[in-house]
């Protein structure tokens, strides 16, 4: 065993994080790509299919879904990064909108406290912030442990944002019924949708898409304001599919918050498989850097 004195912590986190294989290497942490299920048949996000193959299968009708990473790819995956480090801090997506964070937890146990995983209830662009503040903990020679301890106490600390121009995928996924959908269309309503500790749930509904994204300022104005007063802040904006409404979008926020530098990430497949091809989002999160 060939041990990674100068690291000897990996940060492994998933593509639920919107961090892609390229990114992964140049911040120095490993990732595992989630299956996604197309008419029957898995693929891997960023590694079989890439996004817009994805959302090319979307548009055409197919049938998706998304499933979490088999036991023994995990299982395989930690052990070739024990060989090279001494622990890992795994960081999947929230336990709220999946099962892989318990099954990661129960494999985790037969590794004798050198995989710990850590349930800090994000996803997106609030899950890569946590990776990277993991990372840069480690750097600063903190143990696995008070990593772990650090991001699960802090988990809760974040906001996400999501208006979606379609209610089709919506409805496909049995959040809205097909009468809901209907109006919804016929109303031209855009909801907004809001993931704070973990679970996905509406926050507001909207005349066009205007009005959505003003929505979506307006929370985390309220956001900065009230649940985040007096803390340094950090906002990413993220869409699915359309990467010029995206940039748009990003632009949007950095008027809004010009104290800021706002980022842009891609939405992981998990959440695009909900949302369909043209959505827009945003995080709000505490910043230690």
């Amino acid at each position: 065993m060939v041990i990674n004195m100068d690291e000897k912590i990996a940060i492994l986190t998933d593509t639920n994080s919107g961090i892609n294989p390229d990114q992964a290497a140049q911040y120095g942490i490993h990732l595992v790509s989630m299956p996604v299920i197309i008419d029957d048949e898995t693929y891997f996000e960023n590694e079989s299919i890439s996004q817009d193959e994805f959302f090319q299968r979307l548009r055409e009708g197919a049938c998706v879904s998304t499933s979490q990473p088999a036991p023994g790819v995990l299982m395989d995956c930690w052990e070739g990064l024990l060989e090279r480090y001494e622990e890992i801090v795994y960081l999947p997506m929230s336990s709220g909108l999946s099962g892989g964070c318990q099954t990661a937890a129960m494999l985790a146990a037969e590794y004798g406290g050198s995989v710990h995983v850590v349930d800090n209830h994000r996803i997106s662009v609030t899950l890569r912030q946590s990776v990277l503040e993991a990372k840069h903990l480690a750097s600063q020679g903190k143990t696995a442990q008070e990593i772990a301890a650090y991001l699960e106490q802090d988990g809760l600390e974040a906001s996400i944002y999501v208006a979606v121009n379609t209610l089709e995928y919506l409805k496909k996924s049995g959040r809205v019924t097909a009468a809901g959908a209907a109006i919804g269309t016929i109303l031209n309503l855009k909801p907004v949708l809001q993931i704070q500790g973990g679970k996905l749930d509406a926050y507001r509904k909207a005349r066009g898409m205007r009005l959505a994204m003003q929505t979506m300022i307006d929370g985390l104005k309220q956001d900065q304001t009230g649940r985040f007063a007096g803390q340094k802040l950090t906002i990413r904006a993220a869409y699915s599919g359309d990467a010029e409404a995206g940039a748009a979008w990003q632009a949007e926020l950095q008027k809004a918050f010009p104290e800021m530098t706002i980022g842009l990430n891609p939405l992981p497949i998990s959440i695009s498989c909900h949302t369909g091809d043209v959505a827009l989002g945003a995080g709000i999160m505490k910043d230690i850097f």
